[in-house]
């Protein structure tokens, strides 16, 4: 039995998204109605409206675990991933996370389907020297366009997050606010000076676990695009953020000679923080596609606008 199209309607309903976090948490974006982080995404939009053909935006999947019923997730495993994904997922001892990875990495393989034209047991996923899966470019370019697909992946405590872009690359980082004092203190360290006084200005508790957390997921969103995930040092590169705006500022690290970046901030559910990370291009049209749940089809999205660029080059 072979499984590469995806059925017009699911095996299973897609749970229904969970209730928005109120609106006086600066991060809130409710999941039945995707809003944006005030003053870091912007509006939602109906269309460019520029007069040209725009590049295909950034594409973005949230997916709870929930949402694929374990059995289905062992059928389309079974059919889908690779013999390298299957192998990892052989060496989990605990069967919460074998699950996780099941769910995270069908994702990966149906939503890249869709956007690529090709069955998900075509997709040939190659991983670089620091262990970044990328898909193997097509020659002859990708039956629904181009010939370059990235794609970043990100999940905890249940929730899988999913990007997608068809020019240059993303990163994305999804975290539960649930860690402990001595967790947070660890993670604060590696953080820049500027960074690690933001986040003493806010007392001990939910504030406090919230500023690391939003720097957390940021960092390893712009770490993860540039291909260089805990390779990069932290405390090289810095982001000024407000509790009511977001992303203010963003200084680069030396390396980083192009430096200007486009950062989301979204708390789809309540205590989930996801970020997103992708170069600045005045070619793309700023939009980003946020789909909910699994994508069984390539079912309409809410489109909501990036965030103006920040950044500068390095002097």
């Amino acid at each position: 039995m072979t499984l590469t199209t995806a059925p017009t309607t699911p095996p299973v309903a897609p749970a229904t998204p969970p209730a928005a976090v109120p609106a006086t948490s600066p991060a809130a974006v409710p999941a039945t109605a995707p809003a944006v982080v005030p003053g870091v995404v912007g509006e939602t939009v109906a269309g460019s409206g520029r007069g040209v053909v725009p590049v295909a935006p950034v594409k973005l999947w949230i997916c709870p675990n929930d949402d694929l019923a374990p059995a289905l997730a062992d059928l389309l495993a079974a059919h889908w991933l690779d013999e390298q994904e299957r192998q990892t997922c052989g060496r989990f001892l605990f069967e919460r996370d074998r699950r996780q990875y099941l769910v995270a990495h069908t994702l990966v393989r149906r939503a890249l389907a869709l956007e690529a034209g090709l069955a998900e047991t075509d997709l040939v996923i190659w991983r670089s020297s620091r262990g970044r899966p990328f898909l193997r470019p097509s020659p002859g370019g990708l039956p629904r366009g181009g010939a370059h697909l990235d794609f970043n992946l990100s999940h905890a405590g249940g929730y899988n997050l999913l990007g997608i872009v068809r020019r240059h690359r993303i990163g994305v980082d999804v975290e539960r606010l649930d860690r402990d004092e001595q967790a947070l203190a660890t993670i604060t360290q590696t953080f820049a000076r500027a960074e690690r006084e933001w986040v003493a200005g806010a007392p001990p508790g939910r504030l406090r676990e919230r500023r690391v957390l939003r720097l957390w997921t940021l960092k390893e969103a712009y770490a993860k695009a540039r291909g260089l995930g805990l390779g990069l040092p932290f405390d090289e590169f810095c982001f000024t953020l407000d509790d009511e705006r977001g992303v203010r500022a963003f200084c680069p690290p030396a390396d980083d000679r192009g430096g200007r970046w486009r950062f989301v901030e979204l708390e789809p559910v309540p205590d989930v923080l996801a970020a997103v990370a992708v170069p600045a291009d005045d070619q793309q049209d700023p939009v980003l596609h946020l789909h909910y749940g699994f994508p069984w089809s390539r079912a309409a999205a809410r489109p909501v606008v990036l965030p103006d660029p920040v950044g500068d080059p390095p002097a």
